[in-house]
């Protein structure tokens, strides 16, 4: 394998890894925050906080959708 293809490769497996990553960080935030809508705690400052995270975190899936990275 040559460097292009090497370079290529760790690329590829850099960007797996920060998919399941992004994924995993997603749903886990959607978890949390169910928890404490179901605690009645939206207005609570980690809800928000959650949100806001929530919210990036789909961002960045929506960047992927967009550039073709993901179905």
């Amino acid at each position: 394998m040559n460097n292009t293809e090497n370079d290529s490769a760790k690329r590829l497996d850099a960007f797996e890894k920060m998919l399941a990553s992004v994924t995993a960080q997603y749903n886990d935030t959607v978890t949390k925050m169910k928890l404490l809508k179901d605690g009645g705690r939206e207005k609570s400052v980690t809800y928000k906080q959650l949100l806001s995270n929530k919210l990036m975190l789909g961002n960045i899936v929506s960047m992927y959708k967009l550039y073709g990275l993901i179905d």
